[in-house]
């Protein structure tokens, strides 16, 4: 299930839905992002966080079906929030289910490092200098990378360039 939304939502709600009925479920991994208030040492008063409906969910999408191909999965949910949220407030949640504990952390941590690199939202942050786009990361590049497969002949799995890193605005 993938929802991209302005509102806030209960985590404890959303897991309860999300094991609803599932006598299969043996391991709930979840991950939950918050707004910081500090980053790369600068006090952060909100994010200011963009996206482009349809496109956006069409990309959670493909990372929720490439997790079910890669690991045995009941249910998979990626909530992902956009608009403007201050330190503390809740961005995203991910989490997965599995007959098996394993399934389901390896599954929530490729979706939430895949999410980090490859789906099309952007980020401002509101500083006391003003507002500036939160640039991509080398460590969340590496993070991703390690769940990209080695196919016969040397190619990556998907080697297209992520959306998540074009130029910004």
């Amino acid at each position: 299930m993938i929802r991209v939304q302005r509102e806030d939502f209960s985590v404890g709600a959303e897991i309860d839905r999300l094991c609803a009925g599932g006598s299969a479920v043996g391991g709930v991994a979840v991950f939950i992002g918050l707004v910081r208030d500090v980053n790369d040492d600068r006090a952060v008063q909100a994010m200011i966080l963009e996206h482009y409906p349809g496109m956006t969910e069409r990309e959670l999408d493909r990372l929720e079906q490439e997790a079910r191909r890669r690991w045995p999965l009941q249910e998979v949910l990626i909530i992902h929030r956009f608009g403007r949220l201050v330190p503390s407030d809740r961005i995203v949640l991910v989490a997965a289910t599995s007959a098996h504990r394993d399934a389901a952390f390896d599954a929530c941590r490729f979706l939430i490092d895949w999410l980090k690199t490859r789906a099309p939202f952007w980020k401002q942050e509101e500083t006391g200098q003003g507002r500036q786009w939160v640039v991509a990361r080398e460590s969340d590049a590496d993070a991703a990378a390690r769940w990209s497969p080695i196919a016969p002949g040397g190619a990556g799995a998907d080697s297209r360039p992520s959306v998540a890193q074009a130029p910004r605005r």
